[in-house]
């Protein structure tokens, strides 16, 4: 069944018969996923993530949501547009121009309240202006945002790196190359431990799912001609950089999306936490996080 059938049915269908109506789920969760409610991808699974994010957007529109799935509620799905849900106001600020990036990009941006949107923007300093992006110092961001109010706003913006510094360059974990991972959006990373088992071990979000890397074989610090690598275990985690030098990266990163300051990694490890998706849904909620490009942003948006 999809939802417009359910409309012309004129009739509900029961919260417990979505796990046994795989055409329904994926067609509910394209719209959710469409509104900026269910990150994608659709998986056909109505899951207590789905569950949470279907009760969110009823309440959002105003309609009861108990155990069955309304008319009322099927309509509202289809009659609604990106415009018209959570209709976004975009001014020049950093955190308007990361989402006006997105969405040029067709990157997923979190609209729900409570909701948050991980990303990291690459060569860029507190107010999203490019830098020199030198190898081997922390000069990037790590952002987290939320929609208010239909404004987006930013919740956590910290000084990070998301290269690996010069001594995992010259002394690659992979005989391939250093991983420096590909500027895209993934939903790859779960509430775990980095570096378990080891005296540095500290809660992080983890790599459970597939994200690119350029292997950077020549060693030169860059992306450009190398091969893309593509995996899930390459452990292109987000954790602390244990207050490393601003200066000097060190062995603070071999790849990994790295918050310097353990304090600031800390306040994103809990802030992160408060997403209804982690908190009320699951703890197993896998986490989405976009990597972009500073003077990207600055020459597509400004």
């Amino acid at each position: 069944m999809t939802l417009q059938e359910l409309v012309a049915n004129g009739l509900g269908v029961n919260l417990r018969d979505l796990a046994f109506d795989h055409e329904l789920v994926g067609d509910i969760q394209s719209r959710l996923i469409k509104l900026g409610c269910l990150d994608p991808p659709i998986d056909g699974d109505f899951g207590p993530v789905s569950a949470l994010v279907l009760r969110t957007y009823a309440k959002q529109v105003g309609i009861l949501l108990e155990e069955t799935i309304s008319v009322d509620l099927a309509k509202s799905l289809l009659q609604h547009s990106e415009d018209t849900f959570i209709p976004l106001t975009l001014g020049t600020d950093f955190a308007s121009r990361i989402v006006k990036y997105m969405q040029l990009r067709n990157f997923w941006v979190a609209r729900l309240p409570k909701f948050l949107t991980i990303v990291y923007v690459e060569g860029a300093d507190e107010s999203g202006e490019p830098n020199a992006d030198v190898f081997n110092k922390f000069n990037d961001r790590r952002v987290v945002l939320a929609i208010e109010n239909g404004k987006p706003k930013i919740l956590l913006n910290v000084l990070a790196t998301t290269e690996p510094g010069k001594f995992f360059t010259d002394h690659p974990e992979n005989p391939e190359g250093a991983a420096r991972i590909a500027f895209d959006q993934y939903k790859s990373w779960r509430v775990g431990i980095h570096k378990a088992d080891t005296p540095t071990a500290h809660e992080a979000l983890v790599q459970v799912a597939n994200v690119a890397v350029f292997r950077d074989l020549n060693q030169d610090g860059k992306r450009t001609g190398d091969k893309i690598d593509v995996g899930s275990a390459f452990g292109i985690n987000q954790h602390s950089g244990h207050n490393a030098s601003p200066d000097n990266i060190g062995k603070a990163s071999a790849g990994c999306l790295v918050g310097r300051s353990t304090d600031e990694h800390k306040q994103f490890m809990k802030l992160i936490k408060t997403d209804p998706r982690f908190k009320e849904a699951s703890n197993g909620y896998r986490y989405m996080s976009t990597v972009i490009a500073g003077d990207d942003l600055k020459n597509k948006i400004g």
